[in-house]
């Protein structure tokens, strides 16, 4: 009966352990698919929206202070054209520089502990244990789940448990790229056209409030995406966007 007994107590034991790693696994997957296309989708929207919004304020900003200085549509045209594509590439290869700074931060990490593997397994063994007993678990059974989750996958256990990285896939930085250059040139396109279709004598107040109400609609847009409050963000756009194009006026009014 005591044997009968231990037997049984390890069996449960088991069970329970395997039941945690199947719920574990399936949550991770769930969890990685989810946070993976979720922080895609929203780089690549943080991007978008931001590369709109300096498209608009900048190209604005140039056209306007250029009217400041001369009615030449010629005039204005190149410079908004140049604006465009030099604030398009600037945004577009930014977002690659930072995007490819992520990732290759978190090659780097990955690669580290894969290291650490190799240097001191019972150590990281140890070290995942830890981390599922700060989350609540006893001290048998994270041992029990760190060894069987390494003996599966050692740096996929370990990468996501303690480095919040899923090494095998990292961030896009095409993507945001991408991204930007489009939004960035699809938000310049607005002043520019602004300026260039309306008559003289009314161009700048036109595009001056048209840019306005753009800023409005992409501060909204930023907030909705990142559930903050939509009216400061709307404000701080609109300010923004306003002090931008009263400057950039004066100084070319005065040259």
């Amino acid at each position: 009966m005591l044997r009968f007994k231990g037997y049984e107590d390890d069996y449960h034991s088991h069970l329970v352990v395997i039941f945690f790693i199947l719920i574990y696994k399936v949550r991770l997957t769930i969890m990685e698919h989810a946070e993976s296309g979720m922080n895609q989708k929203l780089n690549v929207l943080r991007a978008g929206v931001l590369g709109a919004n300096d498209g608009i304020v900048s190209t604005a900003g140039i056209v306007i202070g250029v009217a400041g200085a001369t009615t030449n549509t010629m005039t204005l045209l190149i410079s908004g054209l140049a604006g465009l594509v030099a604030g398009a590439l600037s945004m577009g290869g930014g977002e690659y520089v930072s995007v490819s700074t992520q990732k290759d931060t978190e090659k780097a990490v990955v690669e580290a502990e894969k290291v650490r593997l190799r240097e001191d397994y019972d150590g990281e063994v140890t070290e995942l244990a830890q981390i599922y007993m700060k989350n609540g678990l006893s001290e048998e059974l994270s041992r029990k789940v760190a060894v069987e989750l390494m003996n599966k996958d050692a740096i996929g256990a370990h990468a996501a448990a303690e480095l919040g990285v899923n090494p095998d896939e990292y961030v896009n930085p095409w993507h945001a790229a991408f991204s930007s250059m489009i939004s960035f040139s699809i938000g310049a396109i607005l002043p520019l056209l602004s300026i260039l279709l309306m008559p003289e004598h009314v161009r700048v107040f036109f595009t001056f409030f048209t840019v306005l109400i753009a800023l409005g609609l992409t501060g909204y847009i930023s907030a909705h995406l990142g559930g903050a409050p939509k009216r400061p963000a709307i404000i701080r756009n609109v300010l923004v966007g306003a002090l931008t194009m009263v400057i950039t006026y004066t100084v070319g009014n005065l040259i």
